[in-house]
């Protein structure tokens, strides 16, 4: 499995930390949607505390470099997009002009003069690999800062992307480390209290639920199966629809529900900004006419539902800072202990260079919401 060759082919990365604190390392995140980097333009983000240039060349090729000259520490994306003699672009700094190719070598020191025997080939910038696929730009983010190779695995392939470019996409930023964040993402007990509307449910509308979960990629699946009848928004789809959802380290969730031939795909993926930041990515894709004919419905919908989880994680901030020890309560907050769990695995694997060993079994949990 991809996974194991990861393992084996990873280096070592920091001990492992307390729950609220570091990094998933060695692994691919979503830096950005394909539409989103325009050809010949740059622009400075930052993941995981890393400052980045993100960028697309005008042949439209996507790279990524850090957003640091090694001359002054100016930031690159302050300055311009160049093209050599050769054609190739190059990204120039805005202190003393010095140009890196997108694969992070130096191209160009202006205040050299000809005789000077520094061979700028050497002088290099951090390159983060990205790949972009089914729509996404998936950067890779290495524990070793030297790192400067191909990722030993591919990014995730995400089953269920129909129907064209995403139906819907947004966005919103939470002031939470990306533990925290990822337990809103999963936790399955929240809905009647954060999501009260006529069309998903009520305060009042609470059954018990049993749900078969199962080890997969990284992470776990709730294995498919008929939607709980006091999720409304599921009847617009008519029919008999069946979902499955999905979640894979590092903060990748995704809903994948079919009905008839018909399919609907809901990613969330989670990318941390830094320690008390963490990005949001929302998008659904699908072939269902509901996503043509109910489109202002739908679009308000799932924005006012990702908002609602915007509202509460802001309740969350204050309390969450001095990163206290949190409470585990019943089968609800499983999928919680979980994600703790696979975490602390995939960082002791990396560490004992070891392959990874999904700590995941398949069982049967049973929850009221």
């Amino acid at each position: 499995m991809a996974d194991d060759a990861q393992m084996q082919a990873a280096r070592p990365t920091s001990k492992a930390v307390k729950f609220g604190e570091g990094f998933v390392m060695d692994a691919w995140y979503v830096a950005a949607l394909s539409p989103e980097l325009k050809p010949g333009k740059m622009e400075s983000r930052e993941y995981l505390g890393e400052p980045v240039v993100i960028g697309r060349t005008k042949g439209g090729e996507v790279y990524a470099l850090r957003d640091v000259c090694p001359h002054r520490a100016a930031k690159l994306s302050a300055g311009k997009v160049r093209t050599e003699d050769d054609g190739r672009e190059t990204v120039e700094c805005p202190y003393h002009g010095w140009r890196f190719h997108t694969d992070g070598g130096c191209a160009k020191i202006p205040s050299l003069t000809a005789d000077n025997p520094l061979d700028i080939s050497k002088v290099r910038v951090r390159k983060y690999p990205l790949v972009e696929s089914q729509g996404l730009v998936w950067i890779w983010m290495s524990g070793d800062v030297h790192f400067d190779g191909q990722p030993p695995c591919s990014p995730p392939v995400i089953p269920g992307i129909v129907g064209g470019k995403p139906k819907l996409v947004d966005h919103l930023d939470y002031d939470i480390h990306i533990d925290h964040a990822v337990l809103g993402l999963i936790d399955p007990a929240h809905g009647p209290f954060v999501h009260q509307q006529w069309w998903w449910r009520t305060a009042a509308s609470q059954h018990e639920k049993h749900k078969t979960f199962a080890p997969s990629e990284a992470g776990f699946t709730m294995v498919r199966h008929e939607p709980s009848k006091n999720s409304k928004a599921y009847a617009i789809l008519g029919g008999e629809p069946l979902t499955e959802i999905t979640f894979r380290l590092p903060g990748l969730r995704w809903e994948h529900v079919k009905v008839g031939d018909k399919q609907v795909l809901a990613l969330s993926a989670m990318t941390p900004i830094n320690a008390g930041k963490t990005r949001m990515n929302q998008i659904i894709w699908s072939d269902h006419p509901a996503f043509t004919l109910l489109y202002p419905v739908i679009r308000l919908a799932a924005r006012t539902f990702l908002r609602q989880d915007g509202k509460i994680v802001a309740a969350q901030t204050r309390g969450l800072r001095d990163n206290p020890a949190l409470m585990w309560v019943g089968d609800a907050d499983q999928q919680g202990r979980w994600y703790h769990q696979l975490k602390r695995e995939w960082a002791a694997a990396h560490r004992e260079r070891r392959p990874f060993q999904n700590p995941v079994e398949e069982t049967t949990l049973r929850w009221r919401t």
